[in-house]
């Protein structure tokens, strides 16, 4: 009895696999001590299926759960909006504005934002045509960086703070952070939207620099820097979720 009470429990599994109808789907596992019943979930944004199981509930247990709901699930992913990949004549937004993304040489060089012969907006990428995915995301990347640097100067300046750091990443749950320490941290995909979208975000998040909190004093200190607050926050709620989609 006491070895068994010392016996190492499997480690769960990153993923489930589902079969219907000829289809095979990945259904993400994840185990949350606070998690009352079993959930199951699909993205509408990342096309992400999710199942979240109680500490104790059985590895069999969640499987069948899973399997149970195979319908389900296939029925949720077809009305998923499909990707948009980044490659040669994908149309990816640039600051609001499509661009089609053109490889432009093989020989490696810069990433640009330029227009074609006929006047047209093109993401131009050299290199490797099997690189053009990650060149794309570094340029937006870079270029989100720069557009939040600027902003978060401007916004900073505004209310008489000081941003300790900048960071851009591809986070899932929100669209920009600010820690106790005065750390910002955006999403990279906020590039794609239009310019009042990502300043929003930036005097959203300075902010809470003054004010860590949602409070009214936060709102009016947001409105005071960013006159079209209330525009951006809808234009997230309608065509936020599609940013996810890309790339």
């Amino acid at each position: 009895m006491r070895f068994a009470l010392f016996r190492r429990v499997p480690a769960d599994p990153p993923s489930l696999k589902v079969f219907h109808a000829g289809q095979s789907f990945q259904v993400a596992l994840r185990r949350r001590p606070t998690a009352k019943r079993i959930t199951l979930r699909v993205s509408n944004a990342t096309g992400e299926v999710l199942l979240t199981i109680p500490e104790r509930t059985d590895l069999a247990v969640a499987q069948r759960f899973a399997d149970g709901h195979g319908s389900w699930i296939a029925a949720r992913l077809s009305k998923v909006p499909a990707r948009v990949l980044f490659e040669p004549g994908a149309l990816v937004p640039l600051r609001g504005v499509p661009h089609r993304i053109v490889h432009w040489s093989n020989v490696r060089g810069r990433t640009q934002a330029t227009v074609d012969e006929n006047g047209d907006p093109i993401l131009a990428v050299s290199g490797d045509l099997q690189h053009v995915p990650r060149r794309i995301q570094d340029f937006l990347e870079a270029e989100a960086k720069k557009d939040f640097a600027e902003a978060v100067k401007r916004h900073t300046a505004s209310l008489g703070v000081t941003a300790k750091r900048i960071t851009v990443r591809d986070t899932q749950s929100r669209w920009g952070s600010c820690s106790a320490r005065g750390a910002l941290n955006f999403s990279w995909r906020l590039i794609m939207a239009p310019p009042f979208v990502l300043d929003y975000l930036a005097a959203h998040e300075v902010a809470h620099l003054r004010e860590l909190n949602h409070s009214h004093r936060f709102w009016s200190l947001v409105r005071g820097i960013c006159p079209r607050t209330d525009e951006a926050e809808e234009w997230l709620k309608v065509y936020g979720s599609a940013l996810h989609r890309i790339g």
